[in-house]
């Protein structure tokens, strides 16, 4: 478990901008060292916990560590598929939807750091959940993993223009996705 964190890192996990995290500190509101000879700001886990409990800031991703996935997709056994893997990779904890009103209910909700999101819902477009995901700026930390069995190129260029960031082709290898997922999060790639 991480006992000191970067600027940037403890920006992720609070859901804010490293500037945020960089004025807190500069101010004194978020005590810290700098990494002697350097200008590196670094923050430890204790006074992280803190800084988070005294301005409200849910602490449940410093607590587990783990980063929220949010899979939404109509096919039930999918959904199964990709929680157990997400779980037992250990670093993923996980929720799930079968729709896009659930998903979009979800995301205010449990502000994932990623979603595995299917592009055809039964009841709205994988477009479409990027679109109202991108329109909410306090989600712009969210990584938007589509999925579908489509290939058509510039169906994949809309998605990624309403706010997708990667794209994996169905069917699909669950060690690809998840590396994929890892890439996007800023995680080590398992080999």
């Amino acid at each position: 478990m991480k006992t000191v964190f970067t600027t940037g890192e403890a920006a992720k996990i609070c859901k804010v901008s490293q500037q945020t995290i960089i004025r807190c500190f500069d101010s004194g509101q978020l005590k810290g060292f700098r990494v002697p000879g350097s200008r590196f700001r670094r923050i430890p886990r204790d006074v992280l916990y803190k800084f988070m409990k005294d301005n409200g800031i849910p602490t449940d991703a410093l607590e587990s560590g783990k980063r929220k996935a949010l899979v939404v997709d109509d096919d039930r056994d999918l959904v199964d598929l990709l929680r157990d893997s997400l779980e037992a990779d250990g670093r993923f904890e996980v929720r799930s939807a079968n729709n896009g009103f659930d998903a979009g209910m979800m995301v205010k909700e449990y502000r994932p750091d990623i979603i595995f999101l299917d592009v055809m819902l039964p009841d709205i477009n994988g477009k479409e959940v990027c679109q109202r995901v991108r329109s909410d700026p306090s989600l712009d930390d969210v990584k938007i993993l589509c999925i579908s069995g489509m290939v058509e190129s510039d169906r994949i260029q809309e998605l990624r223009d309403a706010g997708a960031n990667d794209f994996v082709q169905k069917p699909f290898e669950i060690e690809t996705l998840i590396q994929r997922a890892c890439r996007l999060l800023d995680l080590e790639v398992s080999k």
